[in-house]
């Protein structure tokens, strides 16, 4: 029976999971061992290397309802995709199969509405993997790519919450069919009871798996969104920045050369002094106009002094 309160990382593991049973499978979506003995959520979480605050997010979530803030930017998003990925595995490979299998044992298996209600569990199983594989193979490489600072203009978190389809309702006609209009001897009603607890319990899964994803997860993406994109327009300004210093940088060879205007040399006296072409003195002088923005003899001896290329004094009259 779940015990509702807000726990905490100096809680025992152990009482959490004594109070709440059913969050056993989701101790192991994060990777959580057991075999812990009487330590705190906090002490698990670093030892087995999972975000004690994201996993204690999703838990009081599960558990009571409580959701953090949109602005929550404490949610570690690599922990909690890693926890949806395991999740899906779990319902896919595990759960799906094992409900299936308790229901062909349960039903006649040369009677007509037995063959329809697999059939119909069928239907809805695909329904599911197609829904969890979609995210699969868009949403979650998508938050891989945020997460190695990567943007893309083609696809948001956006687009997947108008998309993200309710899966909850899945089995609920099939309960109804079930309970309703299928006959069952004693024994047979034993084995089909079983099941739709399973069922129900699947159902309750599959609310919970969504309700993380939508008030969890997606909030912690559009902030990783955000992050990205500012560090990336970030990134960018510096890049221009760099590029405008590496412009305006001017070479020792063009310092020579101003140096060389500055106490009134003329080209040819300047490729004679420096050893150099004409037109090698002139390619230079364009080069140090454009990147200094200075035409002028005046203006070439200001920015000598400013930057002690000459000595002020040899102009102090």
């Amino acid at each position: 029976m779940k015990n509702l309160k807000l726990y905490e990382a100096d809680d025992k593991m152990i009482d959490l999971i004594s109070d709440n049973y059913t969050m056993l499978q989701g101790l192991g979506a994060f990777g959580i061992r057991l075999g812990f003995g009487d330590k705190t959520v906090e002490e698990v979480c670093k030892e087995q290397g999972v975000d004690s605050y994201t996993f204690l997010a999703v838990v009081n979530f599960i558990i009571n309802g409580y959701a953090p803030k949109d602005s929550d930017d404490r949610i570690d998003v690599e922990t909690i995709l890693g926890y949806l990925r395991a999740s899906h595995r779990f319902f896919l490979d595990f759960q799906l199969p094992s409900i299936r299998e308790k229901l062909k044992a349960t039903l006649c298996q040369d009677d007509s509405m037995s063959t329809l209600i697999l059939h119909l569990y069928d239907e809805y199983a695909h329904d599911i993997q197609k829904h969890m594989r979609y995210e699969e193979k868009t949403l979650f490489p998508y938050v891989e790519a945020l997460l190695r600072g990567e943007q893309t203009s083609r696809y948001n978190v956006g687009i997947f919450s108008k998309n993200h389809s309710d899966t909850t309702g899945k089995f609920q006609e099939l309960k109804s069919i079930i309970i309703k209009y299928l006959p069952q001897d004693n024994l047979s009603n034993n084995k089909l009871t079983d099941t739709l607890y399973d069922i129900y319990n699947n159902e309750e899964w599959l609310c919970n798996h969504s309700n993380v994803e939508e008030c969890i997860f997606v909030p912690a993406i559009r902030l990783l969104e955000k992050k990205v994109k500012e560090e990336g327009i970030s990134t960018r300004i510096n890049d221009i920045i760099r590029s405008v210093e590496r412009c305006e940088t001017v070479s020792e060879r063009e310092k020579d050369i101003i140096v060389c205007l500055v106490q009134g040399m003329s080209n040819k006296e300047i490729a004679e002094h420096l050893f150099i072409s004409v037109n090698t003195v002139i390619t230079h002088r364009r080069n140090i106009a454009r990147k200094l923005q200075i035409h002028s003899v005046a203006g070439l001896t200001i920015y000598a002094i400013a930057n002690n290329l000459i000595d002020k004094r040899c102009f102090d009259k």
